[in-house]
């Protein structure tokens, strides 16, 4: 993919096109089941692969990104829960900013933290706001980041949360319920989203089937990622 990532998630939202990403957790994946999930992968026709999780050890990230390029050429995206977690290795960065929340440690600390392993990278790096929704559990998301997710029913407060992120100079919006949540993101909240932005939205958390994936779509996401039930195997080929 010649053109950077941003610029071909930006077009594609204009164009309507709708994006698939899988989510892989270092945490969760061996090295040894690469080379089988990057099949699987590569036959859901998914448009790119996140990286990342909420308790991964440092420098297994590195590992693992290399062990994907040895048998995919889709593009790496890094998701990562913590500074640590960024590798050069990867074709971009989500440079993520948790705008729902009101730690400062994810708003601003873990973004400084990472400068040093940024500076001199060639990772291309994608300002994202991203929001909390409430998915129904008590996510790993919520559980490290020490912050309250918006409940579904404030959609007011979504939709000024995307807005002001938008304002403050993000690139994307992601509106994420939480790996494993019983409840995705609702349709309203996505739908409210996207009237009121100019910037793609990623939404993520608990969409295990395709029909959920195509109302996400049907809803205004331009890209949606795929987590648990990728790892559950309870996704048919889309």
């Amino acid at each position: 993919m010649s053109k950077s990532l941003l610029t071909f998630i930006q077009q594609a939202s204009k164009k309507g096109e709708k994006l698939l990403a899988i989510l892989l957790d270092p945490d969760k994946t061996t090295l040894e089941e690469i080379s089988s999930i990057s099949k699987k992968i590569e036959n859901l026709n998914a448009n790119f692969i996140f990286v990342g999780g909420s308790y991964v050890e440092n420098g297994i990230t590195d590992a693992f990104v290399e062990k994907l390029k040895e048998h995919t050429q889709i593009p790496i995206i890094l998701f990562p829960g913590d500074y640590s977690q960024v590798t050069n290795k990867a074709d971009a960065l989500l440079f993520l900013s948790l705008i729902s929340g009101r730690n400062p440690e994810y708003l601003i600390e873990q973004q400084i933290k990472a400068v040093p392993y940024l500076k001199n990278s060639s990772l291309e790096i994608i300002p994202t706001g991203y929001i909390l929704i409430d998915g129904g559990t008590n996510s790993s998301v919520l559980k490290v980041s020490k912050t309250i997710p918006i409940p579904q029913n404030n959609i007011d407060l979504v939709v000024s949360t995307a807005i002001a992120g938008m304002y403050k100079g993000k690139q994307l919006i992601y509106l994420e319920a939480g790996s494993g949540a019983k409840n995705v993101v609702g349709l309203k909240i996505i739908s409210e989203v996207k009237k009121n932005i100019s910037i793609p939205i990623i939404v993520g958390g608990g969409i295990r089937t395709k029909e959920q994936l195509n109302n996400a779509y049907k809803s205004g996401a331009d890209l949606v990622v795929i987590g648990t039930a990728f790892e559950n195997n309870t996704l048919q080929k889309l």
